[in-house]
């Protein structure tokens, strides 16, 4: 058996790489070749399942254009997979058809089809096969075969039936896949799209039966796959292939990282005592034990380039557990003052490099990622696997089959008797279920990262998105198996907040004394930022935000550092699970509730009274209850996670955690009862340095919001909001004393703009209001600062996001631009002084005049925007589409007069809520009757236990499952007054009065209060 495929032949095969090897098991094939498709997704993971099977492995590449193949490429050793996988990323990334023959592989076997159809040109074409080339021939062309000039050339011939379906239904399914891949109908899906129906797995007997006229075939085949050896090494049991050495060797490392920690340490700790340097030389040495030191310094070399082109970051993760991560100012949690202990972050008993994560503004780390790519030599971004997910493969297969649209709407909701449904209608459901899972094509890790030591094609070939960086063709958990973990390079939109609030303040508040951001100590003392806290004032303040944290930090009236690095953990569902998140939130508010904690844990984890919040408190517990190494302790805790492979060992912890707990003479029933809180939570809480992190980026947002509220939430609505839409931030500010007002001509540009106290949206918050136009009124205005273009792509990695890249620009653009240099810049760069002069200096179509009027942005001429409607329809030519035509002369417009013409604010509301998403007015006065009389917020905390009736405009709603898995839900609303009011809907309120979208809704329920 030559190749088979698997469903990584993408929309092509259906087998997974277990399957493959199930079908070689079953049909007795001791060796089996995977060549997907211009595809080696499934490469990796195939060698490592055959190796545990006992199979031996072959790799290759089936290079096709189409569903066309060209070539079959099989690697003979490890050096012939590096070369087909540079062969096939330069067609990946330049997206060439790939040529009818092969390049000169060294340590490659290239086999070309046998076409029958086109013997005479295949025979010019190929007159000298070269050693390492061959003919394959399918078992149904044998007779055909036969008659060529090519069988008396048998030491060039092998067996050419590809191995890609186990059963009718799954060439059914192939069929299927290509009809979608194709987007056509199944029964217009031309014969060249699929494969053969007969390329079915078969017994090795069977095989050899079919070809059993023309043994030396047979002897060629099991020769060429006998020839291919390919291996990789797997495990915790081989060194990492991560980038081992940063400079020129580890000794050199060493004394980097050791001279980079003296020369830093002043800076955090100015009178650093013997506590610190102990802690320091103990993790040096740690980390220099388990080669770990260039990850360091790569991470170290990462932020110190950010800090240079001045990106905020934060480094979180079990990393803020490092003092020399903290030293090195890779992140900004000290570890000492937290107590936070290095064996969560790394240990003797640990394999694989340490995790760090790394969040840069979504605006800064396309830069960051230029960076890593230039700086170091081996870099790919990870991928994932996009799968075909139920709902999406049934309305694909819908499509297929012909259905009519309302019958595949049925399909998916749900909403059908299966007994009622027609023949096709089955087929779709039925193949649904099977194709579900599949994987349908490649995309992107979120962040992921790999900087090898080696070049990235000895592993896989890499693809070329549309970010601009090479990607390879394999999955985070691929990776870690062959021993590459990725470095996590994460784009946030909090630290975008941040940095352009800071700007903002400088623009719009000059006089403003300087800010350090990064001053924490004097953000912790802050008695405004404190009140905020326990009130749960935090809309627009990164993670803190969000309706259940709110009410967390309420019911806590936390009010402090600690507090919040302690509530970002309570919150996660393994702490509640566990029962403890409630008695947290009691033992904090009663301190006598605090004595039913046990002596042995309230000693361990006073911080906490007792409770275990942070997954370092499963290493406490471990440790200090149970007697356990911080090393074992730590195992015990990943096994908890569920990503700790090794069971083993995790399995050997336990059974010394309850040992030991019988020799310190615990009842069973407190041993059993700590575990059971142990094993509840584990692997759902915060590391409580990742809590810490967060903890810092809070406070800074919090800060802001506290001292210069509007200009923070101009900085949120620019940077796309967050938990909530822009309209809620939009009131918020409002809240605060903000005036929001529509786009304007004169004075908006992309984003949002704030002059004083008024906010002046940008024209990017208009639907359908197109890039080009938006540039083209911007340059008129001479503002160039303004355009945002996408930022995550290759071509915006400049380092001012608000500059326009002339680079960018098209050659209309360029043509323009040309243009406006040549004229008098006193009369082209001012603000339009009307409809008729804005129309002289921007060349726009109709539909995009319309949208800025209707928006209200020629407010600044004083006319009815209705009017302005009827004036820009009599002097543009809705059919005139040479825009970008410069005109040499003004020609004078004809003025028209027009009768009076009024517009109501319910009319100007509705524009708001087509063009913008969302009225600028209060949403209550849109109402037609809203009763005078009714509960407002503010009086809820006199109204406990009593029935009230409310309206409250939705801010959200959040669908949640009970433990029965009904369906139940919860509320946030704003009173007429903008205050919160928050509801909870039970199952039975929630199916008969079932939330119906954006709008003021009427509540009414028993005010209560826990």
């Amino acid at each position: 058996m030559l190749a088979s495929h698997s469903y990584y032949s993408f929309r092509y095969g259906t087998l997974s790489p277990e399957e493959v090897l199930d079908q070689g098991v079953v049909n007795d094939f001791d060796v089996v070749a995977l060549a997907d498709i211009n595809s080696t997704a499934a490469s990796l993971h195939f060698v490592r399942l055959a190796q545990k099977r006992g199979i031996k492995p072959v790799l290759g590449i089936d290079f096709r254009n189409g569903a066309k193949r060209m070539f079959l490429a099989l690697a003979k050793n490890n050096k012939g997979w590096e070369e087909i996988n540079i062969y096939l990323s330069h067609f990946l990334h330049s997206g060439e058809p790939v040529p009818e023959m092969a390049p000169n592989f060294k340590h490659v076997f290239v086999v070309y089809p046998f076409a029958a159809d086109k013997l005479d040109s295949q025979l010019k074409t190929i007159t000298q096969l070269k050693s390492n080339e061959y003919i394959s021939v399918q078992s149904h062309d044998l007779i055909r075969f036969s008659r060529s000039p090519w069988a008396k050339k048998l030491d060039k011939v092998v067996i050419g039936h590809p191995f890609t379906f186990s059963s009718k239904k799954q060439f059914n399914a192939h069929r299927l896949l290509r009809a979608i891949d194709n987007n056509c109908l199944l029964a217009k899906l031309p014969k060249s799209e699929e494969a053969n129906p007969g390329h079915l797995w078969m017994h090795r007997n069977e095989l050899m039966a079919l070809y059993g006229e023309w043994p030396q075939i047979i002897a060629n085949t099991t020769r060429i796959l006998q020839e291919c050896r390919i291996s990789f090494e797997y495990g915790d049991a081989y060194p990492h292939k991560n980038l081992r050495v940063y400079t020129d060797s580890l000794a050199e490392d060493e004394a980097l990282i050791r001279q980079l920690c003296e020369d830093n340490l002043a800076y955090r700790y100015p009178n650093a005592g013997p506590e610190v340097q102990k802690r320091l030389d103990m993790e040096l040495e740690v980390i220099s034990q388990k080669q770990f030191v260039s990850y360091f310094l790569i991470n170290w070399d990462i932020t110190s380039y950010a800090r240079r082109m001045g990106y905020f970051y934060v480094g979180r993760g079990s990393g803020a557990n490092s003092l020399v991560a903290y030293i090195l100012r890779i992140t900004d949690v000290d570890p000492i003052e937290l107590d936070l202990y290095f064996e969560r972050f790394i240990n003797l008993y640990r394999k694989n490099p340490p995790d760090f994560d790394l969040d840069f503004s979504w605006r800064d780390r396309p830069d960051i990622t230029r960076y890593i790519f230039e700086r170091f030599a081996h870099c790919a971004i990870l991928a994932t696997y996009n799968t075909f997910q139920y709902r999406a493969v049934v309305r694909e297969l819908g499509k297929v089959f012909g259905l009519p649209k309302e019958e595949i709407d049925l399909l998916c909701d749900g909403k059908f008797q299966v007994e009622r449904l027609d023949e096709l209608s089955t087929l779709v459901l039925r193949y649904g279920q099977l194709i579900q899972g599949f994987p349908s094509h490649l995309s992107l890790h979120a962040g992921g990262i790999l900087i090898a030591d080696r070049p990235i094609h000895g592993f896989s070939p890499t693809w070329m998105p549309p970010k601009g960086f090479p990607t390879v063709q394999f999955d985070m958990i691929v990776a870690e198996d062959i021993g590459l973990y990725k470095f996590d390079i994460l784009g946030q939109r909090g630290l975008g907040k941040i940095k352009d609030a800071l700007a903002i303040i400088e623009e719009n508040q000059p006089d403003a004394p300087p800010i350090d951001i990064h001053d924490l100590r004097r953000f912790k003392q802050d008695a405004t930022i404190r009140g905020m806290l326990s009130r749960g004032e935090a809309i627009g303040c990164f993670y803190v935000e969000s309706p259940a944290m709110r009410m967390l930090m309420k019911k806590l009236r936390v009010d402090n550092y600690l507090g919040l690095v302690a509530a970002s953990s309570v919150i996660r569902p393994g702490v509640a699970k566990s029962g403890m998140m409630r008695e947290f939130i009691l033992r904090y508010r009663f301190p006598e509730k605090r004595n039913a904690a046990h002596p042995v844990m309230l000693e361990i984890m006073p911080e906490t009274y007792g409770v275990m919040v942070y997954q370092e408190d499963v290493i406490k517990v471990a440790h200090f209850f149970a007697g356990l190494t911080l090393g074992e302790a730590d195992v015990l805790r990943r096994g908890m996670s569920g990503k700790f492979r090794s069971r083993g060992e995790f399995a050997k912890a336990q059974g010394k955690f309850f040992s030991n707990c019988k020799k310190k003479g615990y009842a069973d029933e407190l041993t059993v009862e700590i575990w059971r809180q142990v094993e509840s939570f584990a692997g759902y809480a915060f590391a409580k340095g990742h809590s810490a992190s967060y903890a810092v980026e809070s406070y800074q947002s919090l800060f802001l919001k506290a001292h210069y509220p509007l200009e923070y939430m101009v900085a949120t609505v620019n940077n796309g909001g967050g938990f909530y839409s822009r309209e809620h931030y939009l009131h918020e500010a409002r809240m605060h004393g903000g005036i929001v007002v529509p786009p304007c001509i004169n004075r908006s540009r992309h984003e949002a703009v704030i002059i004083g106290k008024e906010i002046i949206l940008g024209f990017g918050f208009l639907q359908g209001l197109e890039d080009e136009t938006i540039h083209r009124i911007l340059r008129a205005r001479g503002v160039l600062d303004s355009a945002q273009t996408p930022l995550d792509s290759a071509q915006a990695l400049g380092r001012d996001e608000r500059r326009i890249s002339i680079s960018i620009q098209s050659d209309a653009r360029r043509a323009e631009s040309k243009r406006v240099e040549n004229l008098d810049h006193t009369e082209l760069f001012r603000p339009f002084s009307s409809l008729d002069d804005f129309l002289d200096r921007v060349p726009i179509g109709v539909e995009q005049i319309d949208i800025l009027i209707r928006i209200d942005a020629f407010r600044f001429t004083g006319r009815n925007k209705r009017e302005l409607l009827w004036e820009a329809r009599f002097k543009l030519h809705p059919n005139d589409h040479n825009l970008e035509q410069p005109r040499l002369f003004r020609e004078p417009r004809t003025n028209y007069t027009l009768p009076t013409l009024r517009s109501t604010q319910l009319e100007d509301a509705f524009d708001q809520i087509e063009l913008l998403g969302f009225p600028l007015c209060d949403p209550f006065k849109l109402l037609v009757d809203l009763p005078p009389a009714h509960t407002l917020a503010r009086e809820l905390p006199a109204l406990i236990g009593q029935r009230v009736e409310m309206y409250g405009y939705l801010v959200t709603a959040r669908d949640v499952r009970t433990s029965r898995g009904d369906h139940m839900a919860f509320g946030n609303f704003v009173d007429r007054e903008g205050q919160f009011i928050d509801s909870v809907h039970f199952p039975p309120v929630r199916r008969q009065f079932p939330f119906r979208g954006r709008g003021v809704y009427k509540i009414t329920g028993r005010v209560t209060e826990e």
